[in-house]
């Protein structure tokens, strides 16, 4: 466990900011979101601003005075800052790269070259599970609909057929699979093993998109039938470049991060000797920080040299690549703070004694309160951080598989039923060309399966492991 996971843990056991009973504690909770979903819902204030006021609101319906609930909230953004907000700036880079050299493009070319027919769901769907792991949702949308749009236009394909498995690939990646900021959020509030969690996120992922995707795209394609709107179809990034990265060099670039955290959690697994010299050198090599830093040094050359990029467009690219996280690290660090908050009052030991008396399994349980502050935010990861500072004191005596397979259940429960408060629902709609109707009945319910399979599968893997 890392230092910062001790220190956290160390904060989230001292004594409550407030006296108050369960009763008050479970109304201040309930004021205090609905006063975050107001705020984003009817007002439309930024996620940040309304975190910050709900997070205020929290303490103040506790009965918490003002100023330790400023300070658990200032505490609480800068831990979680601290603990995500370099993961996310390299895995920005890294998707940055992976965008302007080509190299995406050249992974859709290679293996849509290689599939037709039947087989063109399934290549969508490992093609936007390739590259949604160093992409955010949204960047992954941006880069992928125009190759969607161009496929179904070209092979004259159901744009739902093709549409939806790319949807599914990109949304699994996002709400289960680290280095996505709900992630690693959640594994740093519960105290998980990344490597672990990786590993299940992966044996979660893998049933569910493929439920999801290309098997539920056959009904989608049914229920809305619409044209490719040719007016979304934009020019590719790499038709401007004289050349661009190779298929195998990209591959391994984007999976770099992803095999040297998985071989960490194998050897943690097998070796568990702290003091064994192979132990030490894959808990370095392993650590989120430098595998993803290793990817971004190694994708300076494989992406951004191999598409003939000089040094000052490579600096440029790097550069343009972080502006656009600041909402993003705001968002989570606000979530951090709410997150604290929560703690601080005293809200962990009223989830503890609630779950005693529902007898409701904790998985579950995670699973329950990510889906409603999904319902209600239409935010993802903001649901994710919320959930995780809820439920992070069921983590005290759970296993390192079950302390993972939480965290999954949290993300799982994250993505349930995207609807008109979620900006993912209105981006799929409009590059889609379809109704508030029509986008309910494909992306709406591909978002609840995925969400209800995921829960599935993990409550399942809580039976084996």
């Amino acid at each position: 466990m890392t230092s910062l996971n001790v220190e956290m843990l160390a904060a989230d056991a001292t004594e409550p900011i407030t006296s108050a009973g369960n009763a008050q504690l479970g109304i201040a909770v309930l004021a205090g979101i609905a006063v975050i979903v107001l705020l984003i819902t009817r007002f439309k204030l930024h996620a940040f601003l309304a975190l910050t006021i709900g997070s205020l609101a929290l303490g103040a319906f506790a009965g918490a005075p003002l100023d330790a609930a400023i300070a658990s909230f200032t505490k609480g953004l800068g831990s979680t800052v601290a603990g995500v907000g370099v993961l996310i700036a390299l895995g920005a880079i890294l998707g940055k790269l992976l965008a302007d050299s080509g190299g995406a493009d050249q992974i859709v070319d290679t293996i849509l070259a290689r599939a037709s027919g039947r087989a063109m769901p399934w290549a969508m769907v490992l093609i936007a599970s390739v590259i949604g792991l160093p992409l955010f949702f949204e960047v992954g949308i941006v880069l992928l609909i125009p190759v969607v749009l161009m496929v179904a236009k070209r092979g004259d394909y159901s744009l739902m057929r093709i549409g939806v498995p790319a949807l599914a690939g990109l949304s699994v990646m996002h709400g289960l699979i680290p280095p996505h900021p709900g992630p690693l959020v959640a594994i740093d509030a519960i105290g998980a093993n990344l490597g672990v969690t990786l590993a299940l996120g992966i044996v979660v992922a893998i049933p569910t998109v493929i439920i999801a995707g290309p098997l539920f795209s056959r009904y989608a394609a049914r229920w809305v039938d619409v044209p490719v709107p040719e007016r979304m179809i934009p020019q590719r990034v790499s038709d401007d470049l004289k050349r661009r990265p190779g298929f195998g060099a990209t591959v391994a670039t984007v999976l770099l991060p992803v095999v040297l955290m998985l071989v960490k959690a194998l050897v943690d697994i097998v070796v568990d000797d702290p003091e064994n010299r192979v132990q030490r050198v894959t808990d370095v090599i392993g650590s989120p920080l430098i595998a993803l830093l290793a990817a971004v040094l190694v994708g300076l050359f494989t992406l951004g040299r191999a598409a003939g990029f000089s040094k000052e467009r490579i600096s440029s690219t790097v550069e343009t690549s972080l502006a656009p996280i600041a909402g993003v690290l705001l968002i989570v660090g606000a979530g951090g703070g709410f997150k604290q908050t929560l703690i601080d009052v005293g809200v962990g030991g009223m989830i503890l004694d609630f779950s005693e008396d529902w007898a409701i399994p904790a998985l579950l349980l995670a699973w329950l309160i990510a889906v409603a502050i999904r319902l209600a935010t239409g935010s993802a990861t903001v649901a994710t951080i919320s959930a995780a500072g809820l439920v992070a004191p069921l983590a005290a005596d759970m296993s390192t598989s079950h302390a993972a397979l939480l965290v999954l259940a949290i993300g799982a429960g994250s993505l349930f039923f995207s609807h008109v408060n979620d900006a993912g629902f209105w981006l799929v709609k409009e590059y889609f060309g379809m109704s508030v109707g029509q986008t309910v009945k494909t992306w709406s319910v591909m978002e609840t399966i995925i969400s209800v399979v995921g829960i599935v599968f993990v409550l399942l893997l809580s039976l084996v492991l």
